[in-house]
């Protein structure tokens, strides 16, 4: 195996655990004011998210990082013809991040709300044009033979982009909806049980489209298996959550994140993004890498730190397991 295909591989890794970990947190940030009924049980669901969120982001730091690194074309073509979209999703993870620390700043009734409908955007859009980036990516784009993106930013938002956008949407949301039933207890639980199975079955139906037109377009026997993986993954997590085992469920809902993710790179490869002027000017992991040097310094460096950050990352969520509900929020808070 070639050090590009690897590091290919790895980047794909980096997105699939960035979207089975944000996922779920950009979907708490959602059901914020779908499933919380006041600003206690708002609470309540922030703070099931609130010691691993900014954690979380680390995967999307690396992902980039690593493409910067170790496919400088295919970053400098995807960072420049999705400029908007990554902007947008870029103000809103700092708008996010601020109104997670200033929601609690102030006691003021209209402060607090204001911030709540930050988190709720600013999770809502990500998880929308996440969705809309990644299908353009795979379906194709408009590249020259410079390698430069010549569409526009309306050129995104076509048919296929905007199914991949909602699909994301709702899995996300899904997904942070089994998460909420993991970790609260009382009325909240039972009503993310019951959320998780309405988003589920559109989840079931949106997904359902998204990946078999994608296996259509661009798929192969790999990616085929993968989608295979991930309607079972989806179905079992809807079958777990019924009968209330959340542990279950989420694992199964994380596995169908991640099979999905794993598919849309598995329609990709040896693309990293495909030309849809001509495919002799496709970007691939041959024609847009490193130097070999570099990318052997790069698998070096990763494989002394990757453990590391994995422990560290795994133990913060093992002191944070415990479940939480409204009555271990503090008096003063509510409202």
């Amino acid at each position: 195996m070639h050090l590009h295909d690897l590091w290919f591989i790895l980047i794909a890794v980096l997105w699939t655990g960035y979207f089975f970990l944000e996922g779920f947190d950009f979907g708490v940030g959602i059901l914020t004011r779908t499933l919380a009924r006041n600003t206690t049980e708002r609470r309540v669901l922030i703070n099931t998210i609130g010691p691993v969120w900014d954690g979380n982001e680390v995967w999307l730091l690396t992902a980039g990082g690593a493409t910067f690194a170790a496919f400088p074309d295919w970053y400098a073509t995807l960072f420049s013809g999705f400029y908007v979209p990554l902007l947008v999703i870029l103000v809103c993870l700092i708008v996010r991040g601020v109104a997670f620390e200033y929601r609690a700043k102030r006691t003021e009734e209209n402060w607090q709300r204001n911030w709540e409908l930050a988190i709720f955007w600013t999770s809502l859009i990500p998880a929308f044009l996440w969705g809309v980036a990644f299908a353009n990516i795979v379906h194709g784009v408009d590249i020259d033979a410079q390698k430069n993106y010549t569409g526009t930013f309306w050129d995104l938002l076509n048919p296929y982009a905007i199914l991949g956008g909602l699909t994301t949407l709702v899995l996300f949301t899904f997904h942070g909806a089994v998460f909420t039933a993991l970790k609260t207890v009382g009325e909240i639980r039972e009503r993310a049980r019951a959320q998780a199975l309405r988003l589920g079955l559109a989840t079931a139906v949106l997904a359902a489209a998204f990946l078999i037109w994608t296996q259509a377009d661009s798929g192969d026997g790999w990616s085929l298996a993968a989608l295979v993986v991930a309607v079972l993954a989806l179905l079992g997590a809807l079958a777990a959550n019924q009968v209330g085992r959340e542990g279950w469920a989420f694992a199964l809902s994380g596995t169908t994140v991640a099979t999905a993710t794993a598919m849309l790179f598995l329609s990709l490869f040896p693309d990293v993004m495909p030309s849809t002027l001509n495919p002799a000017w496709s970007l691939t992991v041959g024609n847009a890498a490193s130097s070999a040097y570099t990318l052997k310094v790069m698998t070096v460096v990763a494989l002394v730190f990757t453990p590391i950050v994995l422990l560290y990352q795994g133990w913060t969520y093992w002191v944070f397991r415990r479940r939480i509900g409204v009555q271990h929020i503090p008096a003063a808070v509510h409202h």
